[in-house]
This record gives C-alpha cells, structure tokens and sequence, in this order.
C-alpha cells in the first residue's frame, strides 16, 4: 500500500498481489519455480526469495512491523541462524539474552564454535547486564522479549540505546509478542525475527520465519540466504499470508483470553506461580505496559508440588498437549521435556524452568470451557 494504513488493514491489505487476469478478490497464487530469463540483476527465482507471492508477503509482514525491507523463510530457525550468520565473521563476538528459546540456545552453543564465533550470555536482563559483556570485537546483541518461557520483559529502548553507543547491531526474536502487541523497530531495534509458525500463521499448519529491518539489512540477508537454501515454497507463502489478514482479530482474542486465565490461576491453591506480564504482580509489568500494546497469549505457571506435572498435562481434554504455540486452540506444554531438553539441568534452573512449569499458549475457545478443563486436569493429577 502506498499509503499509511491503520494496522488491521495493513494486515488484510498490505504485500497483495492484484489478479489482473480474472479480477479474483484474493492474490493469486504462482507456484511456478522457472520464470522467464529478463535483464536484470538477480532473476526470480524460488531460493532467490523474490517470486511474486514471496515478494508480496515479505512485503506485508515488513509492514506490519514498521520495518523497509523483509524475507520470509522456511523455519523460525531459518530466519534466525542466517540473520545471525550473515552480520557475523570468525572472530566476532555477539551478547545474547540468557533467558532464549532452547532452539536458539543450542543453536548458537553448537555451530558458533564451527565458524569462529565467540558469544556470552548476560547474567541479567537490564541494560547494564547486556553492556558488562560487550568486548571490542562485539558486533550483535539478541534478545527475546518476552522470553520462553518465563514471560521476562527486556527494555527495548535501553538496549537499542547501549548497542548504539557502541555501534553494534540489535536483533530481536518477537515471535511470543506478535507485530500486534510489540513493534520493537519503533523502540530502536534493527532487525526484526519471527517464528511465522506460531501467531503469524496461527493455525498450526504452517512453518515458516521472518527477518525484517532496513533494505541495507535485508541486502546483507540476503547474500547468505541464497547460499543457505532456507527459501519457502510458493504455495506455504499463500497460506501464510492468508492467515495474517486475520493476525489481529486471533491476537486480540487470545490477548483477552490469556488475561483471564492469568488471573484465574493466579487465585488458584494448585498453582504456585504465575508468569504474565499482564498480571500487575509481575515484575516487569510497567514496563510491558509501555512498550507493548497488549499482553500476548502466552503464558506459564508452576504448578504445586503436590501435583504431578506429566498426568496433569495427559489429563487435559480440551486443551491439547502439544509441541508448539499460537494456534487459535489452546495447548499446554512442559518446557522441561520439550522447548528447553535440548538444555542441561543447571541452564534449565538458572532460566527458572523446572520440571512443574507448564507453558500456556491461550487460544480463542470460550474462557469458562478453558477453566474447567485446568480444573478437572489438576484434580486428576494430585499425588
């Protein structure tokens, strides 16, 4: 659109493709991976991320998050190992957020040694936690906020700060908040990575990632991305974008949802803890209160001891017990055995994750039916 749109239009309209030939309401789809040879100078190409519905969705998500430029790519782990990859060299050095999705985590323990690559893990999550570890050779500072899965909120604004007096690069994975509750380019921050698989998707059916941030950026992106194959097939890109047009009516409703549950269990004798910025108990909730639009639809909880966390979560009956997040049904997880078992006890208990978390993505369901599936769980699952 060459107009500033509010966002819930951007999200409907924003990246379209017109279909010229029939007059179709939605954008057509080209799934084409030979294109006519033309002068100029990269030609479209599939692993080249510049097909027309790749173009136009990289177009729409970059809206979105306020960002010049995007690319979409075939997993979250794809858009962020060549984010990382491509503004980074041997002898570098990069800062990262301890509090990470275990995927990232064990990502950068396991392949940065392989390229020469030096990192370190902040102690803390404020400002000044982040610039004790920066070193002469520092070139990129990652964060997550909020993070998986304890829901901490890092202050965007006082990281980009740091970063830019020291003229290093800032990314960002804002897969748990959504461009709907969080737009961290407008905070300071470079670049921008989503999971697509989880909101932008939404439906549990898709598994993509995105990089957002200026054209100089992206450009720097893109010259590993061609090398690295992470490229999206033409007709997943079809269905992703489809499923943005409806980002921000499912986040709402998962924004409210997740509000409620959060108090919910917070009243409850069977939960020992509750990590949601939403609840004003939480520790970072003023903060989330002024970078953030809205709260987000995850969430976890320490259940009690008295409660076995395994046969809580095989008891649940409307909630699904399941591997990921974001889809508009609600599923519970225990980070314990699955996003963070890649990790060693002693990183699981420096994170705050123990074998009693249970990670909540809230879907759309109506709350009361969500609250009495929790009840007879954990009445089920008591020792």
């Amino acid at each position: 659109m060459k107009t500033k749109a509010d966002f819930r239009t951007l999200c409907v309209h924003a990246g379209e493709l017109k279909d010229i030939q029939h007059g179709g309401a939605i954008s057509p789809l080209y799934p084409s991976t030979s294109y006519s040879f033309t002068d100029v100078k990269v030609g479209q190409y599939p692993r080249y991320f510049n097909t027309p519905n790749q173009r136009g969705l990289s177009e729409k998500i970059a809206a979105l998050e306020g960002a010049e430029a995007g690319m979409i790519f075939g997993s979250g782990m794809a858009a962020i190992s060549t984010a990382l990859l491509s503004h980074l060299k041997v002898g570098d050095h990069v800062v990262f957020q301890d509090d990470l999705y275990g995927g990232t985590r064990n990502f950068v323990k396991h392949e940065f040694p392989k390229y020469g690559i030096e990192f370190s893990f902040t102690k803390g999550l404020l400002a000044e936690d982040f610039k004790k570890e920066i070193k002469e050779n520092t070139q990129v500072i990652y964060i997550e906020t909020p993070s998986n899965p304890t829901l901490k909120i890092v202050d965007l604004k006082a990281v980009s700060a740091v970063a830019k007096q020291q003229g290093i690069w800032t990314m960002i994975d804002n897969t748990f908040a959504s461009p709907v509750n969080q737009n961290p380019i407008s905070l300071g921050i470079d670049i921008v990575i989503h999971s697509a698989t989880k909101y932008l998707g939404g439906h549990s059916d898709i598994c993509a990632g995105a990089v957002l941030g200026t054209k100089e950026c992206i450009e720097r992106v893109f010259s590993s991305a061609k090398n690295f194959g992470g490229s999206l097939s033409d007709y997943t890109v079809w269905l992703l974008e489809r499923s943005v047009k409806t980002l921000f009516i499912r986040v709402q409703a998962q924004n409210k949802n997740a509000q409620l549950i959060a108090e919910f269990l917070d009243q409850a004798d069977w939960v020992d803890h509750v990590f949601y910025p939403g609840l004003a108990s939480h520790p970072d909730h003023a903060l989330a209160k002024e970078q953030m639009h809205g709260f987000g639809g995850m969430l976890s909880f320490n259940l009690a001891g008295a409660i076995d966390s395994k046969k809580f979560l095989l008891s649940l009956e409307l909630i699904k017990a399941s591997m990921s997040l974001a889809g508009i049904e609600t599923t519970a997880l225990s980070p314990h055995l699955t996003s963070h078992a890649l990790l060693t006890e002693e990183e699981r208990l420096a994170q705050g994750i123990t074998p009693q978390m249970i990670r909540f993505s809230t879907g759309i369901e109506a709350i009361e039916d969500l609250k009495a599936d929790l009840n007879q769980a954990y009445k089920k699952a008591i020792k």
